[in-house]
């Protein structure tokens, strides 16, 4: 059974992520359940250097957590993608809407 690891770290007015191995339908749960949490009160920052796949699905949270962060005023980051990851959300065509950083004290 594929899994996906989460780090959580919290900063003053963010929340960072650290993600690990594959993002996709079948590891995405619990995943996607922080994100949606956190966007409504704060910052999110996911590192995704360690993602080692995303599919369909897993874009597709990462397109909806950053529009309800947009919509929220509370901008979801996207830092040091893995090629794999940045790959495929610039197949979206959406590519250069993310917030794309290399550290925390990159943000807004």
């Amino acid at each position: 059974m594929e899994q996906l690891g989460i780090r959580e770290k919290n900063g003053s007015n963010y929340v960072l992520f650290e993600i690990e191995g594959n993002l996709n339908s079948y590891t995405m749960q619990e995943f996607s359940e922080k994100v949606y949490t956190n966007i409504k009160e704060r910052i999110v920052i996911v590192d995704m250097e360690r993602v080692t796949s995303i599919d369909s699905t897993g874009v597709g949270l990462i397109m909806a957590a950053f529009n309800d962060g947009e919509e929220l005023s509370h901008h979801f980051y996207i830092m040091n993608p893995a090629s794999s990851v940045r790959n495929a959300l610039d197949n979206t065509g959406f590519g250069s809407l993310f917030h794309f950083i290399h550290s925390v004290t990159e943000i807004d």
